[in-house]
């Protein structure tokens, strides 16, 4: 009865961390390289940006700005009401630039704002617009209280054949005093080689 116990444990705990979608997800510290690391970022107010600014500092690895060709209106109300309308279409913006030899990154950091509780619609586009196969993903997101929402789970729907490690939430009011915790949500999921 205690190994019928212990196995069924054993079972939920791995589908539990793993779910039963199939999806790949590793739950193991990466070991990678700087030149293997991308830090590509969409950024409306500047969170994210700052927020890819560290992630890069603390890896090393090569920061790309994903931007639209057409930039989101500057006014606050503008922007908000585009950025519903667009996340509930499904929009995906053209997008100004190409990431330079794309292949060469095995660990890419893909940061975007939470908005409407998915990735931002530029992200949307550059998640669709390279092969992530073999690729790891690691999410990361600034918002004003909603957390990662369904932004990590709309990523794993475009990128399905890319493996992801622990996603990254952090407030955007807060984000310029968070230094702290991005090094240490780094250090969780990635070991850099020299």
């Amino acid at each position: 009865m205690k190994m019928r116990t212990m196995a069924l444990m054993m079972a939920a705990s791995f589908f539990g961390a793993g779910g039963c979608s199939g999806e790949n997800v590793t739950t193991q510290k990466l070991e990678t390289e700087p030149g293997k690391v991308l830090v590509a970022y969409y950024s409306w107010s500047g969170n994210t940006r700052f927020a890819a600014e560290q992630i890069q500092k603390l890896t090393g690895g090569t920061l790309f700005e994903i931007r639209p060709r057409k930039a989101y209106p500057s006014g606050y109300s503008a922007c908000v009401d585009q950025a519903k309308k667009e996340c509930r279409e499904g929009v995906k913006p053209e997008l100004d630039s190409k990431v330079e030899n794309f292949a060469k990154y095995d660990v890419i950091f893909v940061g975007s704002p939470n908005w409407w509780s998915t990735m931002a619609p530029p992200v949307r586009s550059f998640l669709s617009d390279y092969d992530f196969s073999g690729k790891t993903v690691i999410p990361f997101v600034t918002h004003g209280g909603g957390g990662m929402a369904n932004c990590e789970r709309d990523m794993r729907k475009i990128c399905s054949k890319a493996t992801f490690a622990k996603g990254g939430a952090f407030s955007g009011s807060s984000i310029r005093n968070a230094e702290e915790a991005l090094r240490k949500w780094v250090s969780e999921v990635v070991t850099l080689r020299k």
